[in-house]
């Protein structure tokens, strides 16, 4: 189904954009050299850091998307306004960063380079497309309504509905991967 611009993605369109990621969109953290993946600038975080970040901040929505919908109602209530579009979540998580949001509990903690990088960065990027598998396959029984329905917290947009915090996802892997492509000055992919 061809994309309905300014329109929340379906629940197909994002299964199959995660499929996508898990597939094709870590090839850009396999084309960095291993000696810059694990190192990172002054102030920041390696691309490495990266993807530890991304897996942190992914692993609980795979997680949430298991809790039974009456504990998720019970605990973060229903949607008051209609899923945002992807330009707009963009905007609003942008904005956040702007002014002063971070990642908090989801940065990752300073590790020291591996001794053998090539085989830690694959055991980590294995386990990032773990992590997205784990995340397609969860979204798989929700069906479009309960997507605008039901809401999980997100630690700078506030409570968002499922639909948002799996847009959320696909748009923080793009952010990061885009990040780290400028400052490394290398096309993202």
């Amino acid at each position: 189904m061809p994309r309905r611009p300014g329109h929340p993605p379906s629940r197909d369109e994002l299964i199959g954009d995660f499929a996508a990621l898990r597939a094709e969109g870590l090839d850009f953290w396999r084309s960095i050299d291993d000696a810059v993946f694990w190192t990172a600038p002054a102030p920041g975080w390696s691309p490495a850091d990266n993807v530890r970040h991304l897996i942190l901040s992914t692993r609980p929505v795979a997680l949430a998307l298991r809790v039974p919908r009456l504990a998720l109602r019970a605990l973060f209530g229903t949607a008051v306004a209609p899923s945002r579009t992807p330009a707009a979540l963009r905007t609003a998580y942008l904005e956040r960063l702007a002014g002063g949001g971070s990642a908090g509990g989801y940065a990752p903690r300073p590790l020291p380079p591996p001794a053998e990088p090539a085989a830690a960065r694959r055991r980590l990027l294995e386990r990032c497309a773990a992590t997205l598998g784990a995340l397609e396959r969860a979204v798989r029984p929700w069906d479009e309504a309960a997507l605008d329905r039901y809401r999980l917290p997100h630690p700078l947009l506030g409570r968002i509905t499922l639909r948002e915090m799996l847009l959320f996802t696909l748009l923080h892997f793009d952010h990061h991967r885009d990040k780290v492509a400028a400052r490394l000055g290398i096309a993202p992919g």
